[in-house]
């Protein structure tokens, strides 16, 4: 089998590299071109481009590369056209993929998207073009399959491929490297971009004049220079930081302040208690109330359909809340073997009958070789 993979991001590399994996586990002939980055091509695809050209965020830097994203998609048509694969795989990414899509099924290809994109979070209109152009379409998150069943769209579950890599990452027991090594450690995940950090982090870290028995340990974002957060830590004697060790810091920590995204899941995923923190510009806030139509803003919760963590979302976020909620999260036994009983809950959902990339590799085979 012939595969052209596109991934346009980090996470998507990490993914499409364990998919890759199980692919050349069912076929070791297998012949696979992709988009994506160093952990793709370490899993034996040939990386035709790397996600850092690709990866532009927000209105005006989509608008300033303009050029470069039409010639990336260009490219990328010819050179799928040449390629000749049986399959194309897309992996979210959707600003991109969704047009290579829409490309791909007219030009007869098989196209299978492996990880949705949020169309239930917002521009729920895009299933319309999903539907028309994806031949099959696997999803990480248990209420996604319904979503698309009222859009009378068959996809399937295959499970969260987070849970393998944590689960790996667990097995191998790295340890956390810090000056001054604790096991009484409070995780601060503020978020990797300078604009949210500088919302959320400040109020963070005044939480930590109220726990002087722990050391918080602040997840620095690797894309920033270490001076962006000097004068911030500063004042606080009982704060330190690491970069790149957010896992390691996830497996030895007590309790976890994160912002909303991944890293929710992520903190669940190790078993640590957690407070979801939001808090953007108030126009970007209000404007985000009205186009986001989903009850809650963590994935933990969102999954299990329920509370699970709480969220302190604008107003809300505040010192003195944060405080009560890790208080509690600390030091209240009834809370704790709730919230233990929902994480294992939550792990069993996405686990869903093994590893998510291996369950994908299977239907992924399956399918092309019942097309025929």
């Amino acid at each position: 089998m012939r595969y052209y993979i596109i991934a346009g991001e980090a996470s998507g590399d990490l993914h499409g590299s364990n998919l890759i994996t199980a692919l050349l586990h069912l076929d070791s002939t297998a012949n696979i071109r992709c988009w994506g980055g160093d952990k793709m091509q370490a899993a034996g695809a040939t990386l035709v481009k790397h996600y850092r050209d690709l990866a532009f965020m927000g209105f005006i830097e989509v608008v300033k590369n303009l050029r470069t994203i039409l010639r990336n998609i260009s490219f990328c048509k010819k050179d799928i056209a040449a390629f000749k694969p049986d399959a194309v795989i897309l992996i979210d990414y959707p600003g991109f993929n969704l047009r290579i899509a829409e490309w791909a099924k007219a030009q007869g290809l098989k196209v299978i998207y492996y990880i949705s994109p949020q169309v239930w979070a917002w521009k729920e209109n895009r299933v319309k073009g999903i539907k028309a152009n994806v031949d099959k379409m696997l999803v990480i998150l248990p209420f996604e399959k319904p979503f698309y069943e009222k859009w009378n769209y068959e996809v399937e579950y295959v499970g969260h491929p987070l849970v393998e890599v944590i689960d790996r990452f667990i097995a191998t027991g790295q340890p956390l490297q810090l000056d001054h090594p604790t096991t009484q450690i409070i995780a601060l995940l503020p978020g990797s971009r300078k604009q949210e950090i500088l919302k959320k982090l400040p109020i963070m870290l005044e939480v930590a004049k109220h726990f002087p028995a722990y050391q918080f340990v602040v997840a620095k974002a690797p894309g920033l220079e270490e001076s962006f957060y000097t004068d911030l830590l500063a004042p606080y004697s009982n704060v330190a930081a690491v970069v790149n060790q957010t896992y390691a810091l996830l497996a030895t920590a007590k309790a976890a302040l994160v912002t909303s995204g991944t890293a929710t899941l992520e903190t669940a995923l190790f078993a640590v208690p957690e407070v979801i923190c939001y808090k953007g510009s108030n126009i970007s806030y209000q404007i985000a109330r009205r186009l986001i139509k989903i009850k809650y803003i963590g994935l933990v919760n969102l999954i299990m359909d329920k509370l699970v963590v709480k969220e302190l979302i604008q107003n809300d976020l505040t010192t003195e809340n944060l405080v009560a909620e890790l208080h509690l999260l600390l030091n209240d036994p009834d809370k704790q073997r709730q919230l233990a009983a929902d994480y294992a809950a939550l792990k069993n959902l996405l686990s869903q009958g093994g590893h998510a990339s291996a369950n994908a590799a299977r239907s992924i085979h399956h399918f092309l070789q019942s097309a025929q």
